[in-house]
């Protein structure tokens, strides 16, 4: 018996290595592969850009058996290929095919083929399996490969392919998959005849197709379908009710199909639904179809959806739900109870709508969920103690609601946890390190925007092992916590807020070689930094803090840097112009609002990649270096309220991709660049605020289309306003909008806005804007020397906020059609030299809630309206206006009664002389001041401040000439 044992696995053995020998060749055996498909193979190869070296077992050499080459398959008794797999033989992930086995969806993302599929695949009959996605392959599809009736798996996916029809496809007769996603087949009318025509098939993917109509079907033939994924077409439609009629699917994926209208009614009884996805549609559950209650073990996702209202009581039916996903809708009830009655659930999402109330204690009923997702909306009140029953909970996100109180305890008791999100809420109180004791999966910890105080032994040892810790806003210090050198897997921290004072540990830097992103923003850190270290594309936010010294020396593979708002000090020079050879990565770069001194430094070539750069309210000297010009994807350039001086240079222009400039509080000279309106052509923000800009404002400035912040004030600008002022259309039409890339750029999962921030004069006092930023529209000539009359196309600019030409030389009259710009909050023409009445369209102003017009020569009645009657009567004086809100009664045709000699008193001689008289006060400080100061001049910086504070003097004591001479 032990011998016929012995023998019959001797005889396994051989049998196993011959097959093994057949399908992929023993060295000294004769080649399995046809000579003519090893051929075509080779050509194949010579079209094909292969970087990543993948196809390096593909050579010519002269018994070299195509069979056993990279990603093909023979057939191990004729020798014909079997399968061709050109996919990414490195790819780490994939997805299970109904064959068993993993199919790699990701082709060599660096293997870069570039060329049209060659027609002699057509010709290997044999092959069962051809893998073609993600190869970059162009050009239309060879109809060739429909004589491979073999075919059993033909995978052509997220190729740069497109067709005519899909009829060379009815000739797979044996066809099981057919993936063809992000193929363009907006001209192939036939997809469903075709596709419907393939008996065999168990998955059919035609994702992101541009497919626009998906017909009627009355006899569906491809009943063997178990996956269907139709997502992201622009069909616009009702649900296909023949989709609900294959009784062998399982997975159904429609989302972001545009289908409206209700789930339909269909009459068989199907139960094999597994996955059910529509989200991302207009559908209805009014009423939900009653085959839905019958599934078992059912996904199910309607997610953005519009729905509103209650949630629809009928989902209670469906009992079978293992997973249901109803967040982001506009879902406005409280959470209702028999929702706790599903105790089949392992997920519920019920993210970002309106629900609001609390939550209830049967919650505890739901023990086999796994997933809970209740973020983005107003649940409100203590979390129940009940929710730690929920034993098998591996992700918890609570976050953005207005749950309150302290429920450490309770989550303490989820042994399973490895995520949670508890973020902005308003919770508040103690924890202790007990709270944390039994959470030994933890991995993502966020609970920023709470009150929470942490209290830990000094050699606590947390059990946990963090990837994502996020507490802002939590009371940790003034100690620096400690037990972080025991999280040695971090790879996002943020402690922005937290009260730390003290220095930076130096073991700290070991932790952070590994962190994508760093933010300790906003705490009272202190001493001097020397070297950040962090990991490749990282984020770093060291801002608001109280640092000191130089500036540190940073990887040049960092993506984001702020160090604003502290008090580095020293030259700049080392930072930027230190290791030149070394290109650096950084995208971001925010220096703000410190003492750093010296001249800009004339090294940009090596900062090519910077797309935000900002230096404000330093103490930077020197004119702006020609290197500059070498940031061509600079977006945003912030230099306010320093020492700069000279003329902007020209290489600026070459940064085209500007859309914030921000030079203001400077002492740049010369006139505006003609070129700032012909090459930047996306600029959205010019602020060249008290400067010594002189001469016109240029036309070309009317080529900026996207301008809508324009802040020029305080120069000396001369000429008239331009007359093109309305092809400014951001300024002018409401569907024009801020559309700077650097808003609301994405680091990690979350938005992290750049900090871009402007200070305008608005109703005459300085606001920073930082957040609405974007939806700003301002324009700033205050403070010139313009003069002509005030254009009626200015009046064009519809969505004008705030407009401001005040001390300026303008005549004529106010534009008769200013009650057009109906946007306008601030107003301000004040200390010109208009003449005639306030125009009666003025009343249309209903959001003006500041308005200066003093000091003018206005004349007549002031219109009424509830919004100019509600003003201060000091937006009118120094002008001949009567009537409401000023105290001065107009006769009946709206003329002022001329004052009597009592009335006057004189006043008018006695203005005169109080003019004459401040003048020889100026004209005695100005001599004063230059015969203490003038020595100063020589000193280039003092010269700057100087100069600009004797402009301003200048200008004021021209207008009280003006006024009163």
């Amino acid at each position: 018996m032990r011998v016929v044992l012995l023998l019959i696995r001797v005889l396994a053995i051989a049998t196993i290595t011959f097959s093994i020998g057949l399908c992929n060749g023993i060295p000294g055996w004769p080649p399995l592969c046809k000579e003519s498909e090893r051929q075509a193979l080779l050509m194949f190869k010579q079209d094909l850009e292969d970087p990543a070296n993948q196809l390096s077992s593909w050579v010519a050499d002269e018994g070299s058996d195509c069979c056993r080459w990279t990603g093909v398959v023979c057939d191990h008794i004729t020798g014909h290929i079997h399968e061709l797999h050109l996919n990414s033989s490195d790819s780490d992930w994939g997805s299970d095919s109904f064959f068993g086995g993993k199919i790699n969806p990701l082709f060599a993302h660096n293997n870069g083929f570039s060329t049209q599929i060659p027609s002699f695949f057509g010709s290997m009959t044999s092959l069962t399996h051809l893998n073609l996605g993600y190869s970059l392959f162009d050009g239309v599809i060879p109809h060739k490969l429909g004589n491979l009736s073999s075919l059993r798996y033909l995978n052509l996916s997220f190729n740069d392919l497109k067709v005519e029809n899909l009829q060379w496809i009815s000739g797979l007769s044996q066809l099981k998959h057919l993936d063809l996603s992000s193929i363009n087949l907006r001209k192939a009318s036939d997809w469903l005849q075709v596709t419907n025509m393939l008996p065999s098939l168990v998955e059919l993917d035609m994702f992101d197709c541009e497919l626009d109509q998906i017909p009627p079907l009355p006899t569906p033939n491809f009943t063997s379908l178990v996956v269907l994924d139709l997502s992201l077409n622009i069909f616009y439609s009702l649900m296909p009710r023949w989709v609900f009629s294959l009784k062998n699917l399982v997975s159904l994926h429609l989302s972001f199909c545009g289908f409206q209208g209700p789930i339909p009614s269909i009459s068989q009884n199907i139960t094999s639904l597994r996955e059910i996805d529509l989200s991302n549609n207009s559908i209805s559950l009014d009423p939900i179809p009653k085959w839905l209650f019958n599934q078992k073990f059912l996904e199910l996702s309607l997610e953005v959806n519009q729905l509103t209202g209650q949630l629809p009581s009928s989902i209670q039916n469906m009992t079978g739900l293992t997973a249901l996903n109803l967040g982001r809708n506009k879902f406005n009830s409280t959470i209702p109870e028999w929702l706790y009655s599903l105790n089949n659930l392992e997920s519920l999402h019920l993210s970002r709508n309106a629900l609001r109330g609390e939550v209830s204690s049967s919650i505890g009923n739901l023990k086999s969920l796994r997933h809970l997702d209740l973020s983005g909306n107003s649940i409100s009140g203590p979390i129940p103690m009940s929710l730690g029953d929920l034993s098998s909970l591996v992700e918890l996100d609570i976050s953005g609601n207005q749950f309150n109180g302290t429920f450490i305890e309770v989550i303490g008791q989820l042994k399973m946890l490895t995520y949670l999100d508890i973020s902005s809420n308003s919770f508040k109180g103690t924890v202790s390190e007990v709270s944390f004791s039994n959470l030994t999966k933890l991995k993502h910890f966020i609970a920023k925007g709470n009150s929470f105080t942490l209290k830990t032994s000094r050699d606590w040892l947390p059990p946990f092992q963090l990837e994502n810790l996020q507490l802002d806003s939590w009371h940790l210090g003034p100690e620096w916590p400690m037990w972080l050198q025991t999280q040695t897997q971090l790879t996002y921290l943020s402690l922005s807020g937290t009260g730390i004072s003290s220095t930076i540990p130096t073991w700290f830097w070991n932790l952070t070689s590994q962190l994508g992103y760093l933010n300790l923003s906003h705490n009272q850190l202190y001493g001097e930094i020397q070297n950040i270290v962090a990991a490749p594309g990282s984020t770093v936010d060291l801002g608001s803090n109280q640092f000191t010294g130089a500036l540190p020396i940073v990887p040049t593979s960092l993506f984001w840097l702020d160090l604003s708002n502290s008090s580095f000090s020293g030259s700049v020079f080392h930072f930027f112009c230190d290791r030149p050879d070394e290109p650096k990565q950084l995208y971001v770069l925010h220096l703000g609002n410190n003492l750093l001194t010296g001249k800009v430094p004339d090294c940009w070539m090596s900062w090519q990649d910077l797309g935000f750069l900002n230096m404000v309210n330093n103490y930077l000297t020197g004119n702006v270096p020609v290197s500059i010009g070498y940031l061509q994807q600079l977006d945003s350039l912030h230099l306010r309220n320093n020492h700069l001086y000279g003329e902007l240079p020209h290489s600026l222009q070459n940064c085209t991709m500007l859309s914030i400039v921000d030079l203001g509080g400077n002492g740049f000279v010369g006139s505006i660049p003609i070129w700032m309106g012909k090459s930047l052509p996306w600029l959205n923000v010019l602020n060249l605020r008290s400067n010594e800009f002189e001469g016109d404002i240029p036309f070309e400035i009317c080529y900026l289309k996207s301008l809508q912040i324009l802040d020029l004030a305080r120069n000396k600008l001369s000429g008239t306003l331009p007359r093109c002022f309305h092809n400014l259309s951001a300024m002018a039409n409401l569907s024009e909008s801020f559309q700077s890339p650097l808003f609301g750029i994405s680091v990690f999962d979350e938005p992290y806005t750049v900090p871009e921030n402007e200070i305008l004069v608005t109703k005459g006092v300085e606001v920073e804007y930082t957040k609405i930023l974007k939806y700003v529209k301002s324009m700033d000539l205050s403070c010139n020397f313009m003069y002509g009359e005030i254009p009626e196309e200015l009046t064009s600019l519809l969505i004008l906020q705030s407009l401001n030409l005040s001390n300026n030389r303008f005549t004529g009259r106010i534009p008769s059609k200013i009650g057009n710009m109906e946007r306008l909050e601030s107003l301000d023409f004040s200390m010109n030299q208009l003449h005639g009445e306030i125009p009666p369209s003025m009343k249309n102003l209903t959001f003006l809630s500041h308005l200066n017009l003093s000091y003018n020569n206005l004349t007549g009645r002031i219109p009424e309206s509830t919004q100019l009657q509600s003003l201060d009567q000091s937006s009118f004086v120094g002008n001949e206006l009567c009537g409401a809100p000023l105290n001065k009664n107009c006769s009946a045709n709206g003329v002022i009664p001329p004052p009597t000699v009592e009335q006057d008193g004189g006043g008018g001689y006695r203005l005169l002389e109080d003019g004459w008289f401040y003048v020889s006060l100026g004209v005695g400080f100005f001599t004063g001041f230059w015969i203490v100061l003038g020595s100063l001049l020589v000193n280039m910086p003092w010269s700057i401040l100087l100069s600009q504070l004797l402009n301003r003097i200048v200008l004021k004591m021209y207008h009280v000439i003006v006024e009163y001479v």
